[in-house]
This record gives C-alpha cells, structure tokens and sequence, in this order.
C-alpha cells in the first residue's frame, strides 16, 4: 500500500540484553548483567552497520529493557531518536504489541522494540510472510537469544500490519 503511510516501514524487534538471575528482586526491576551491559553496546553498532538507526523506539518498562537501549543508543552516534517507555510492552503478547504497531505514526519508517521473550520472535513469526527469509523465520520459531534483533518491512501503513503481511528479512545476533 502506498500513499499516507505509505512507503517503506521497517520494525526492528530487540530482544534485552542478557540480564541478573530472577529471584529476590522483583522481575521488572532485574538490571542486566555485566556481560549484558557489553552486548547491549555491541547491538547499537551493528543497527548502525545495518542502517537501522530507529526514528522512534518503544521499550518496555522494565529496568533491563531501558538499560538496553541506553547502552545501544550510545554507540549511535549524533542521532537522537523518540524514545518512549509504553507500558503496554511488559507483559505483552503479540496482540497488545500489534495494537502498538497499529497506533504508530506514518511518519516514523523504522521502529525499534525493546521487549521480551517470547513475545519478541512470536510477533515476528507472527507477521513474517511472502519473501521472508526462509532461516530467519527457522530462528523466530525456536525464539531468539538476548540482545538480538529480527527485521520486519513492509510497504503497508502501520495501521495495515496483519498476519503474514511483512517480509522478515534478517534475524540478527551481533559479536559477544
């Protein structure tokens, strides 16, 4: 579909970084782990090296969540993207994170999420359709390891995004 919101739109779905084990601290407020803190740097610049520097993101509430965009932001560069914490986002499934996807402005063409498993590769699965890339999917079926991101385009409006309808064209784990 092309015309208002038409065009190109990417979703860039990021799994947090690796974070501390569960157990006393309440889960929304576990921070990331030491080696998570490197991971979550690594991913800001492979979004880089891959061109998708998000005009908007949508991160969840939770600590680890927040931490992972702050450290990947950081090796961005001089960009400065919308950065929103929706809370929605934790706990979501799929569809409370399509009802995100469908409220997003036309004007934004790439959409990061910062969310959780199992929500971040269902939602890929979920809408990767005709021309996605035949491994990618393999990988958001079996779930995707932390600080790792899958790219979803498609040339339909936000508010049009239905099943199957976008390309999943890469699924990607940058260097630990």
């Amino acid at each position: 579909m092309t015309g208002p919101g038409g065009g190109l739109h990417r979703l860039v779905l990021l799994r947090h970084a690796k974070a501390e084990p569960g157990g006393a601290t309440d889960d929304v407020l576990r921070p990331l782990a030491l080696v998570g803190r490197k991971h979550a740097g690594n991913v800001g610049t492979a979004l880089v090296a891959d061109g998708l520097v998000p005009d908007l993101v949508l991160c969840s509430p939770a600590v680890r969540t927040r931490q992972t965009w702050e450290l990947a932001s950081s090796r961005l560069g001089d960009v400065d993207p919308e950065v929103r914490t929706v809370d929605a986002l934790y706990p979501a499934g799929v569809a409370e994170l399509m009802q995100v996807v469908h409220g997003l402005d036309a004007r934004a063409r790439t959409v990061l999420v910062v969310g959780h498993e199992p929500t971040m590769a269902a939602t890929a699965e979920h809408l990767a359709g005709t021309g996605s890339d035949t491994s990618a999917v393999a990988q958001v079926r079996v779930g995707v390891p932390t600080a790792t991101y899958s790219v979803l385009e498609s040339d339909a409006s936000w508010q049009a995004w239905e099943p199957r309808g976008a390309r999943l064209v890469r699924v990607h784990r940058p260097p630990r």
